[in-house]
């Protein structure tokens, strides 16, 4: 289709000479389309009058034109921020799926070895032996109790049974977490939180405070217990962990202004953060580089690295994290007795491996292997140098099902009552310096109260 276009000056006709001075082009416009333009010089203009602006406008086109730059450029952060967030939970959606068609294989192998294996024979029930008569009860000789009260099994809480027969290491690598359900004694008058034996019960949730956005639906936030200057001991942390480029650290003056939402203090971390295993200690942000098994020691006073340490052989990126995903592969602690790290390994075949890191040069200083898939459990948290694992990460009301001391290099299991109120708990740490769990569960920063027993 052509299009004719006729430039007219002044609204004037072409006659005489004009018309002897008129020209006509043709050729293709942007879209391709043939255009012709016609045009014809004014018979009473030699040049056509510039735009006057009143004196004081000098460069009204040129604000109006950077205010526009500035919209667009802040148009296009926003879409690239947004781009970004969705790209990471894309690629964590896929790690999950990952994840669980790794477990459906699983269960499908093993669903085929039990269904080929044979039914064990069956063992003809023992008569029951017929009752004592009440004349012929007596007691033992030296004063012990009678025979069938001896031959009572040991129960779960008795000092005898350190270790669970369930947990005892059989030919497998490693071993799956019992569903049993074992009885926890009821606290009495001579427990305290300040204790370091094995945890008796967990308090309800308390919520402290809401993310504001989709980048705090994980998170990690903490405390720490051995704070230095310029930071004082009640400050408080947190990293919101949703996106491609997590590196912002905000930091507030207590409790009560973290529930009011006013950081008094943005650090931006010189290297990316990896999912929510991060912990404070001594001054210091320790926390995973994006992926990488790389450990880094982020000093807050100087805001500069100050170690930097790869965790040897450690999975990373999703290749052994919780069962809830996220990139959790280096889970990060402190507690009484230090600086911890929660991981697995090739060699440890998913099994969750517990070293203890110098907190100065992050060097492994020991290591233990326990027999615990890590994917098996939801997270996990360290007190006195004991492991507990937690059953799942979306149950309203769950357990923590499982304790590995490093101190006897033995594990048991139990089922301490534990409570995910909003269902998607992402990060569950000690906090030593308020004697506390935080746990960060789907945008929500909540606190369970602890009752410790004392140290056997």
């Amino acid at each position: 289709m052509l299009v004719l276009l006729l430039l007219c000056t002044s609204g004037l006709l072409l006659r005489g000479d004009a018309q002897d001075r008129a020209a006509l082009w043709r050729g293709d416009d942007r879209s391709g389309r043939c255009q012709y333009t016609f045009s014809v010089p004014s018979p009473t203009e030699a040049s056509c009058p510039r735009d006057r602006r009143p004196r004081g406008d000098t460069g009204g086109a040129q604000g109006a034109t950077a205010r526009d730059q500035t919209e667009l450029h802040q148009s296009l952060n926003r879409v690239t921020g947004e781009r970004n967030l969705l790209q990471g939970e894309k690629e964590r959606l896929e790690q999950e799926l990952e994840g669980l068609q790794r477990r459906m294989e699983e269960m499908r192998r093993e669903t085929e070895r039990l269904r080929n294996k044979p039914c064990p024979l069956q063992t003809p029930a023992v008569p029951p032996s017929p009752p004592l008569q009440d004349s012929g009860l007596t007691r033992p000789a030296g004063g012990s109790r009678p025979s069938h009260l001896i031959a009572r099994p040991n129960r779960q809480g008795d000092s005898s049974s350190l270790r669970d027969s369930a947990w005892q290491t059989g030919p497998q690598g490693f071993q799956e977490l019992k569903a049993e359900v074992t009885e926890v004694p009821a606290p009495d008058g001579s427990e305290e939180n300040t204790g370091c034996g094995d945890v008796v019960s967990v308090g309800e949730p308390v919520t402290h405070r809401k993310a504001d956005t989709i980048a705090g639906k994980y998170g990690v936030w903490m405390q720490d217990p051995e704070a230095v200057s310029p930071y004082g001991p009640n400050m408080i942390w947190r990293i919101d962990t949703i996106g491609s480029d997590v590196r912002q650290l905000y930091g507030y003056e207590d409790m009560e202004q973290l529930t009011k939402g006013f950081p008094s203090k943005v650090l931006l971390l010189p290297e990316l953060v990896e999912s929510t295993g991060s912990t404070l200690y001594r001054g210091s942000l320790y926390y995973q580089r994006r992926r990488s098994r790389s450990l880094i020691r982020f000093d807050l006073a100087s805001e500069s690295i100050a170690a930097r340490r790869e965790l040897p052989h450690a999975g990373f990126h999703g290749q052994f994290p919780y069962s809830w995903g996220g990139y959790t592969d280096i889970d990060l602690s402190v507690d009484q007795q230090g600086l911890w790290a929660v991981y697995s390994s090739s060699k440890a075949k998913g099994a969750i491996v517990i070293s203890q890191l110098d907190p100065n040069s992050l060097e492994v200083k020991r290591s233990w292997e326990t027999n615990i898939r890590k994917n098996s459990v939801a997270n996990s948290f360290i007190i006195c140098g004991k492991l507990y694992t937690v059953a799942s990460y979306t149950s309203p009301d769950t357990i923590i099902n499982y304790i590995y001391d490093t101190r006897t290099s033995q594990g048991k299991s139990v089922a301490i009552p534990f409570k995910n109120k909003y269902r998607y708990n992402s990060m569950i740490d000690y906090n030593l310096a308020q004697r506390k769990l935080f746990a960060w569960d789907n945008f929500h920063m909540v606190s369970y109260d602890l009752r410790l027993g004392r140290q056997e």
